[in-house]
């Protein structure tokens, strides 16, 4: 045990300053690092729900898609990205229609291709992207640190007992409002000129996704009987299991900043600053 847990550390304080070292960079290096995250993602979402395994032709035309996207997201081409996204998932349906694939396969084409255009578009290459995305950092992991803490210590009523029978609603609620906390902190310190009620907003949105997409990844792994998503990352599991509340509050944040961006008119970018009105 007390290997595993020096193993686990030592992993995980590499894994952040990898993370955070790119996020500071931003440009190429964090455009690399989403791609990366999004392949990873699919291979572990293929494996997970058998497509690999079981339907090695649709796999393969995901696998397609998938690298496609990501070499748009390195481009820094994200409309392109979001096309091509849409073309392949399009694909996707077509082979369920057919009944040659599972509807697993275009929920993975989402699933993975989407986390590595939202990662990537949020960060963009300006101090305002930097500040997005580490707010989005922020309010995911005072999320799930405090949501653990909280349920641990006071316990009560279970959040989704036949999903993820750890987690409590004192948690839940624990997490949102440190999550809160934290993303205003962070707007108070890098975005002086942001509205605090909004960017509060914004922060329990996102908590609130991001517990949702912790609750999705136990759904998927119950269904398919796995403990962990893959044994990529040493002490941890996978990929999956360590962004899975990530995933889906970036999903969340790239959809309000595209949606506060469209009201303003002024496109879709750069999305950092849209984030918080601005």
């Amino acid at each position: 045990m007390q290997q595993e847990l020096k193993l686990r550390i030592i992993s995980g304080i590499i894994l952040a300053i990898v993370v955070l070292a790119a996020t500071w960079y931003g440009g190429f290096a964090f455009r690399l690092l989403s791609a990366l995250i999004a392949l990873l993602i699919y291979y572990e979402w293929s494996t997970i729900t058998r497509l690999q395994s079981e339907q090695p032709v649709a796999n393969a035309a995901g696998w397609v898609g998938q690298a496609a996207i990501t070499a748009a997201i390195l481009l820094g081409r994200f409309d392109f990205a979001l096309s091509l996204l849409v073309f392949f998932f399009a694909i996707a349906v077509g082979f369920v229609a057919a009944q040659s694939a599972s509807r697993w396969f275009p929920a993975g084409i989402v699933y993975a291709g989407l986390t590595g255009i939202a990662l990537a578009e949020i960060r963009g290459g300006d101090a305002a992207g930097l500040h997005a995305m580490l707010f989005v950092f922020a309010v995911v992991w005072a999320t799930d640190i405090l949501a653990y803490f909280v349920g641990r210590a006071i316990g009560g009523p279970k959040l989704a007992p036949k999903i993820s029978p750890g987690k409590t609603q004192s948690g839940a609620l624990g997490g949102a409002a440190s999550a809160v906390i934290a993303g205003s902190l962070i707007a108070y310190i890098f975005i002086p000129e942001a509205d605090w009620l909004m960017a509060a907003a914004v922060a329990f949105i996102l908590s609130v996704c991001s517990q949702a997409g912790d609750l999705f990844e136990s759904f998927i792994k119950r269904r398919f009987g796995v403990k962990d998503s893959s044994h990529l990352i040493p002490g941890h599991g996978g990929v999956m299991d360590r962004v899975d509340g990530l995933i889906f509050a970036c999903f969340a944040a790239f959809l309000l900043a595209t949606l506060f961006s469209l009201i303003k008119g002024d496109g879709v970018a750069p999305l950092g600053a849209a984030l918080f009105g601005l």
